[in-house]
Formats: structure tokens, C-alpha cells, sequence
């Protein structure tokens, strides 16, 4: 029951990106600046999180956190990367195609990830059902561009 929820979690996860780039666009085109619609965004989310964890009474270890791997605290800079991209492609290529694409990037990537076990992902390994499955995708997104 527990997988149900987090796969449900997942695809609302995915299913709400088109609307906050929506909602991002709006912000930078209103705004006139689309790096500020992307502050303005995170500035929003630290908000909201800081309410989940008062809410919930979420605990840290500050000290695990102080012996992270360097590379682990760039992922703010990725996210604020990621944000800002889809900011600016959302209005120039359209959500169907800015979507594709992340999704696209996003399967490759972490079919690479399991197969070389990176960064702490599941291990599995890369199979002729899955390359066929990232081809599937990638043609998806090549057929969007041309109709």
C-alpha cells in the first residue's frame, strides 16, 4: 500500500510541473524578469517548507549534514538551473515540448544512474527494454516537434 502512495505522490509530483511552469512564466512575464520569477519561486517553496517543518515537528541532524559530500549541496543550484530553463522554454517551445524534453533527460539519465549505481540509486542494470523504452520516449518528443 505504502508503494501505491508514494507512485500516486510521484505522478502528481509530475503532473503539477506543467502548471507551476505555467504559474512561473506568468511571474516572469509579468514581472518582466524571469531569473526573479524563479527567486520569487524558491523564495515561496523555503516558506512553505519552513511551515511543513514547524507543522510537523520535522528534526535534522546538523551534524550529517555537516559531514555531506560537497557535491550534494549543489543541488539548490540544479533546482534554481532546472526552474529558471523551464521559465524561459515554457513560452518559447510550449509545455508539450518543454515536458518531453525534461522527461526525456530525465529517463536517460537515471537509467544511466541505476545501471552505474551513481549517487546511491537502485542498482539496475541496462536492458534492451529499457533502451527501447528511452527510445520510445525520445521518438515521442521528435514526433511532438515535427506536428
Amino acid at each position: 500500500m505504502e508503494k501505491i502512495i508514494w507512485i500516486i505522490l510521484a505522478f502528481l509530483a509530475g503532473a503539477f510541473l506543467p502548471f507551476q511552469a505555467g504559474m512561473n512564466s506568468k511571474l516572469a512575464k509579468t514581472g518582466g524578469s524571469p531569473v526573479h520569477a524563479s527567486m520569487i519561486s524558491f523564495a515561496i517553496g523555503v516558506i512553505a517548507l519552513v511551515m511543513y517543518i514547524v507543522l510537523t515537528s520535522q528534526n535534522v541532524s546538523w551534524k550529517g549534514l555537516k559531514d555531506a559530500p560537497a557535491y550534494a549541496w549543489l543541488g539548490g543550484v540544479l533546482g534554481a538551473f532546472y526552474v529558471t530553463v523551464i521559465v524561459l522554454a515554457f513560452p518559447r517551445i510550449g509545455p508539450g515540448m518543454t515536458f518531453g524534453l525534461v522527461v526525456a533527460g530525465q529517463l536517460i539519465i537515471s537509467v544511466l544512474m541505476e545501471n552505474f549505481n551513481i549517487m546511491g540509486a537502485q542498482e539496475h542494470s541496462i536492458s534492451f527494454g529499457r533502451i527501447i523504452g528511452m527510445a520510445l520516449i525520445v521518438g515521442g518528443v521528435i514526433i511532438m516537434k515535427k506536428y
